[in-house]
């Protein structure tokens, strides 16, 4: 079968949950003797078409920066899906997968399909909805709009989680729906962890307002109440860093809060999970929230939040994987206790929890999915 992932960003250039999928399946796909194609921008030098790994990439134009003021660029979407159409149309691919958001390369993508008669498959990462309203403000109606007729453009969507099936459903889209999600590699967690850098709570990501690690600060204040000496970890950077930081001083948490930044490679964001008891994540927009996962693959129950655009809660079963906190710093602090003094007990039904997400049982699911459809 040849393949054709049609995203922007390429992983790992640009690291995030989408473009790692893409790589990860891409590599399974050409071990088992597909031909794959990602065609994004280019951001190495030399040909615009190399291979590597068994994965053909495709650098369609030079990359521009995906963020203006902090929402993502409606220029460089439109830009790169001008180059898309035509090298799309020369490979012909059997299948088409291309990511939804930013939307605006649906339209070459559904071209190529149409005149080269092959499959397009649509994979939603999340559906806004109304929040297009929070995230542009009156103008958000465009947004919505855009979104609508994405939703309608192909009768292949896949979905990363069940939260995205309950949006599409809601937006008018046939079910059955295929869940195809990010997944893991357990050998991942093979790395060491440092007795040194050893904290009772950590939590992974970009700081920006969504993923709301302010509301995590109020409530380990309230938790440090009851266990004075709380260790904490914040691994990430972002907009909000700096607010964040002074937000942890006015709460007089200086002595329980490390802010580490982006470290250098994954392995040190596995190894400082080990080094941890539990994981948090009070983000109120995730499309999956694979850091959870890989949170539970070192044996780590997750502490979420209960928010309409958090996927990442359709992960945690309560008292086996997990606690979900509604939105207040009293609800997160008791579920951060709870998780404090459950752990332990929860350590062989979090491994459990975690064995649909391995990435040979994705792939599988994935191939079937393309080889089930229809046109």
């Amino acid at each position: 079968m040849k393949i054709a992932f049609v995203y922007d960003v390429i992983y790992p250039y640009v690291k995030g949950g989408a473009e790692k999928r893409i790589y990860e399946l891409s590599l399974r796909l050409a071990e088992r003797g597909h031909e794959v194609h990602i065609f994004g921008m280019k951001y190495w030098e030399g040909p615009a078409v190399v291979e590597k790994n068994g994965i053909i990439y495709h650098g369609l134009c030079q990359p521009m920066n995906l963020y203006v003021k902090g929402r993502r660029s409606i220029l460089q979407a439109i830009y790169y899906s001008v180059f898309l159409f035509f090298p799309l149309l020369k490979e012909k691919p059997d299948v088409i997968d291309c990511q939804a958001f930013p939307y605006f390369p649906l339209i070459p993508s559904w071209l190529a399909s149409k005149v080269s008669k092959c499959s397009l498959f649509v994979t939603w990462h999340e559906v806004w909805g109304n929040y297009w309203y929070d995230y542009l403000g009156f103008f958000g109606i465009f947004g919505k709009f855009i979104e609508h007729f994405a939703v309608h453009l192909t009768k292949n969507p896949i979905a990363v989680s069940g939260s995205t099936v309950r949006k599409l459903t809601e937006m008018g889209v046939s079910e059955p729906i295929p869940i195809i999600s990010i997944g893991i590699d357990s050998n991942m967690t093979n790395c060491k962890s440092s007795a040194g850098d050893s904290s009772d709570i950590i939590f992974a990501g970009r700081l920006i307002p969504e993923k709301n690690v302010d509301l995590f600060l109020r409530a380990l204040s309230l938790v440090r109440e009851k266990v004075p000496g709380i260790k904490a970890v914040v691994i990430g950077d972002g907009p909000e860093r700096y607010t964040l930081e002074k937000l942890s001083y006015d709460l007089g948490l200086t002595e329980n809060v490390v802010f580490t930044g982006f470290l250098s490679c994954h392995d040190e964001v596995i190894a400082a999970m080990k080094a941890s008891k539990i994981f948090i994540l009070p983000s109120i927009r995730e499309g999956f929230g694979i850091v959870s996962i890989e949170a539970m693959a070192c044996g780590l129950p997750v502490v979420t939040v209960r928010a309409p655009l958090n996927a990442a809660y359709d992960l945690i079963h309560e008292g086996r994987n997990g606690y979900i906190a509604d939105l207040s710093p009293e609800s997160l602090a008791d579920s951060i206790m709870a998780a404090l003094f459950e752990r332990e007990n929860m350590k062989e039904s979090i491994v459990d929890s975690i064995k649909d997400y391995e990435w040979d049982v994705i792939l599988k699911k994935l191939v079937l999915v393309y080889n089930q459809s229809g046109k």
